[in-house]
């Protein structure tokens, strides 16, 4: 799949829109991306209850979707580089599809995991595709804001989840809508999953819309055509500037998935690596997972507890919007530094509140909201824009899928071992432990990580030439 004709996003007129249209549907990914993985907050509660399940099958219920994610992660490069980054989100899209649907209607828990494994694959190839997708169609200036816009969307898809998971649970609770809520108060789980296939039918809508990404096209050969989609993004002289850099970019030695590990490269693998790893360490997905059972744990109902995960998601979204604002102007470098000292204060705060008993929700809300605003503007955007600007055209899809699969390979061992981490030694020692988990950051920032922020895509590639 890809650009059958670069035509297609000629259509939508003015060439800021046409950027518009391209960045927006990258976006719809990440909205999907979000939803996909905090629908499962809501459901967590309700299948331990009806299943009976025991805190290996409950983590691994929840984890199918993570290793789903590996799974698309790991063919996401060869996908991104065999049939383009739109093809790849196309077919990110249906699985979306398909995973709402099969979850909504399994008749058994085995099916129910089955297609949460096929929504996770989704997972994998939309969170490489889509901000790689977004990176290789923005000009520099504006490039850290549009894939902190990916970020923005899927934060909002968590709290679109968060919302539809409270409504469906109150129309359950008081069989609101006749026959629909008699049929949620039984198994509620069932709309809370289903609704997902709304947004993923119109995401395989938008992507007929839309052009393929450029450098995908120069890359594979047909300079002319990625020539006229990057007119269509910007003005004509711009556009010539910009093929004729990728040009030069892709005339460069070193193609092959071994060199992201020898050379100059090895040290934006390294970085790439790190970034997807202690990101993830710090729980973030784990607060999103589990946060309903978190405020149990604290003394909550399972209907207050999602109404706190609301207040999560609202925070998430308000808070990425100052990563949309502020990156492009204070940089990477500086937002990632202290969004990690904010990460790693709450984190200790969380464990304090478990150590103490606090059973308030006035409590226990401050510090996971100071967690998810830190962050949401550092931790959450940040490595996804690096990952998708600091390495060659050649090898930006192979690339950006190694660092995705390193990120989902993380989560997913995260999401595994935190029931028993909980059962083992405690909430408290759990988030003290993610503390910890913070610290290595702090020096990376300072010595290891360079800034982009404003340097395009190919002046980025030659500095480590």
């Amino acid at each position: 799949m890809g650009l059958r004709s670069p035509g297609s996003a000629s259509q939508c007129g003015h060439p800021g829109a046409r950027l518009a249209l391209a960045c927006g549907s990258g976006a719809l990914g990440g909205f999907l991306f979000g939803f996909d993985t905090a629908v499962i907050s809501g459901t967590v509660g309700p299948l331990q209850r009806q299943f009976e399940l025991g805190p290996v099958l409950l983590g691994w219920t929840v984890s199918s979707a993570l290793l789903g994610s590996v799974i698309g992660a790991g063919i996401a490069g060869w996908l991104s580089d065999r049939r383009g980054r739109k093809g790849s989100l196309t077919m990110a899209a249906a699985l979306f599809l398909v995973s709402a649907i099969g979850s909504a209607l399994a008749p058994s828990l085995a099916l129910v995991i089955t297609a949460r494994l096929v929504g996770g694959i989704g997972v994998g190839l939309a969170g490489m595709a889509a901000p790689l997708y977004i990176s290789e169609v923005s000009p520099a200036a504006a490039r850290g804001r549009m894939v902190a816009l990916y970020q923005l969307a899927i934060t909002i898809g968590v709290l679109a989840a968060y919302l539809s998971n409270a409504l469906l649970q109150n129309l359950g609770s008081t069989h609101g809508m006749g026959a629909f809520g008699r049929w949620l108060s039984a198994e509620v789980w069932r709309g809370m999953f289903g609704i997902e296939a709304v947004p993923a039918a119109i995401f395989l809508a938008v992507l007929t819309r839309v052009p393929e990404s450029p450098r995908f096209l120069a890359k594979a050969g047909n300079v002319a055509a990625a020539e006229t989609v990057l007119g269509q993004l910007s003005d004509p002289i711009t556009a010539r500037l910009q093929c004729e850099q990728i040009r030069e970019a892709l005339q460069r030695d070193g193609g092959r998935f071994r060199d992201l590990f020898r050379g100059p490269l090895a040290r934006p693998t390294f970085i790439a690596v790190y970034l997807a790893v202690f990101s993830q360490l710090s729980g973030i997905d784990v607060v999103i997972y589990y946060g309903p059972t978190i405020f149990e744990e604290a003394g909550f109902s399972f209907g207050s507890a999602l109404s706190g995960q609301v207040v999560i998601g609202v925070i998430l979204v308000v808070f990425t919007l100052i990563a949309l604002w502020k990156v492009d102007a204070a940089g990477r470098r500086l937002l990632l530094f202290w969004g990690n000292a904010g990460v790693a204060a709450a984190l200790v705060a969380i464990g304090l509140c478990f150590h103490w008993n606090v059973e308030t929700a006035g409590l226990l809300i401050v510090p996971i909201s100071l967690f998810i605003a830190s962050f949401a503007f550092s931790l959450g955007p940040v490595p996804w824009i690096i990952m998708a600007e600091i390495f060659p055209t050649k090898l930006r899809g192979r690339a950006m899928a190694l660092g995705t699969l390193v990120l989902f390979g993380t989560t997913g061992l995260l999401g595994q071992v935190f029931p028993s981490l909980l059962d083992g030694i405690g909430a408290d020692r759990t988030f003290w432990l993610l503390a910890g988990l913070t610290l290595p950051t702090f020096p990376f920032v300072r010595r290891v990580l360079p800034e982009t922020t404003g340097r395009t895509l190919e002046e980025i590639e030659h500095g480590w030439y």
